[in-house]
């Protein structure tokens, strides 16, 4: 199955709301990866945010296997420079059963910072996603564990954001990041995020490599089939996820744009 490399053709396979899931689909090779990616974005992003790049002693073995496999020389700051996907290596230390994150070249964060995640397991990662302890942890541990090298695994979802820049890191309350929306503007002054996922362990080392596509486009410039799931969508997140995401700033906006547009 392909996901697609769109904001409008991965919207159909996302959550749409209610209980966290997983969600994944298998992928073949050919469609791992964004195939023409804007290497020059990529150059541009690591240089306005180096603090993007951040690793351990851990990740050396395990970026240089991933680098080799993406035809490059060096290691995972290199490899991220030569995909469109953010790159996030994990890895299982001695005696520990949890993955950590031993090694991230993000230069489109949602609303996160490395140096922050930098070390820390699988749980501790996903602490601020609420339900994720309750719905998907134990699931999540139990793929991780068992996901054999040659399998890539994919998955998508979506964010209502208040800028079109890739990179997202808010920096004012929701209130105020989303007092100009309207329901009559909302096309054009809300942006929807999906982060095109997937997971693969590396054969040598070992590691899983948790890959980021970022996708961003203007509410309005969406399918119609879309912009009516989003509506609807928006109404049903998991209580507390929408708290995080800022939704009740922004959502009756969204829902009556959603109703103007369908009519």
């Amino acid at each position: 199955m392909s996901l697609g490399f769109s904001v409008d053709t991965l919207l159909p396979k996302a959550r749409g709301g209610g209980q966290l899931r997983m969600g994944l689909v298998k992928l073949e090779e050919c469609d791992w990866l964004q195939p023409r990616p804007d290497l020059a974005a990529r150059a541009a992003g690591f240089a306005d945010w180096p603090q993007g790049a951040q690793l351990t002693p851990e990740v050396d073995a395990p970026g240089r296997e991933l680098a080799a496999m993406l035809g490059v020389d060096g290691a995972l700051p290199e490899a991220a420079l030569t995909v469109h996907e953010d790159l996030c290596l994990l890895t299982q230390r001695e005696g520990e059963a949890v993955y950590r994150l031993i090694g991230a070249a993000v230069a489109w964060p949602s609303d996160w910072h490395p140096a922050e995640k930098i070390g820390l397991p699988l749980r501790a990662l996903h602490a601020p996603i609420a339900g994720y302890e309750e719905q998907l942890a134990t699931g999540v541990d139990r793929f991780m564990e068992t996901l054999r090298a040659g399998q890539i695994y994919a998955r998508c979802n979506w964010f209502i954001a208040a800028t079109g820049e890739r990179r997202w890191l808010p920096d004012r309350p929701p209130q105020e990041a989303f007092a100009h929306v309207t329901p009559h503007n909302a096309g054009e002054t809300l942006f929807v995020r999906s982060e095109r996922q997937t997971l693969r362990r590396l054969p040598q080392t070992g590691a899983i490599l948790f890959t980021i596509g970022i996708y961003v486009e203007p509410l309005g410039k969406l399918s119609s089939a879309n912009i009516a799931m989003l509506g609807k969508a928006v109404q049903t997140l998991v209580s507390g996820e929408g708290d995080r995401r800022g939704a009740p700033a922004y959502a009756a906006s969204l829902i009556a744009y959603a109703e103007r547009n369908a009519a």
